[in-house]
């Protein structure tokens, strides 16, 4: 599994990234944007472990903070925050996909390991993939993104069932799991791509 531990820092950089931006954009300081990068990067991972009865993986693995703090430090020195819609980027994008598939098949598996139902299993995934980013938005004072945008949160929900579907069938293994991320991945692309969206109430 070595190879969704590579893929979840690519998501913790994306994040962190994403978290670094969009508080810039609310003239926060430099706490402000530190707290809403760590935030967004490792939120959901906290949450989830919490809820799961475990010490979140975050504050055990000094890797993890340390990551965001190379990320500011970057992102910083490069000066982004001043780059025209650099969260519109397809580097960016990919990366940021990468990092919702990526922490929605963590958060399955978690739930998966301690023995969680249909419905945890979803919770759980959706948590971990976009929990930072609704911590990040309701602490500037904003509607959560995944809740009013793009078809962001339901990719994670589509991971999760069929992460519960592989496990129900006695198939989970690191190529079917491979194939549900592939699978994840090209369906946010799309969406990016085609705007697709939810339907609204009229």
């Amino acid at each position: 599994m070595e190879i969704f531990y590579f893929i979840d820092i690519i998501g913790i950089i994306s994040f962190a990234l994403s978290g670094f931006l969009i508080s810039h954009k609310y003239d926060l300081d430099m706490l402000g944007i530190s707290l809403m990068a760590f935030v967004t990067a490792l939120g959901g991972g906290i949450i989830r472990d919490t809820i799961a009865g475990n010490i979140p993986y975050a504050f055990v693995d000094s890797t993890l903070p340390i990551i965001v703090l190379i990320t500011l430090f970057v992102a910083v020195g490069l000066k982004l925050h001043k780059k025209q819609n650099i969260e519109r980027k397809e580097l960016f994008v990919l990366s940021d996909s990468i990092g919702l598939i990526s922490f929605s098949i963590s958060g399955a598996l978690v739930a998966l390991h301690v023995d969680m139902n249909f419905f945890g299993v979803i919770i759980l995934a959706f948590i971990t993939a976009v929990g930072g980013g609704i911590i990040r938005d309701v602490l500037i004072n904003h509607v959560p993104l995944v809740l009013t945008k793009d078809f962001y949160g339901t990719v994670s929900i589509i991971v999760a069932i069929l992460m519960y579907l592989l496990h129900s069938f006695e198939v989970l293994n690191i190529f079917t799991i491979s194939g549900v991320f592939f699978i994840g991945l090209v369906l946010r692309i799309l969406a990016r791509r085609y705007g697709w969206t939810l339907p609204r109430l009229s």
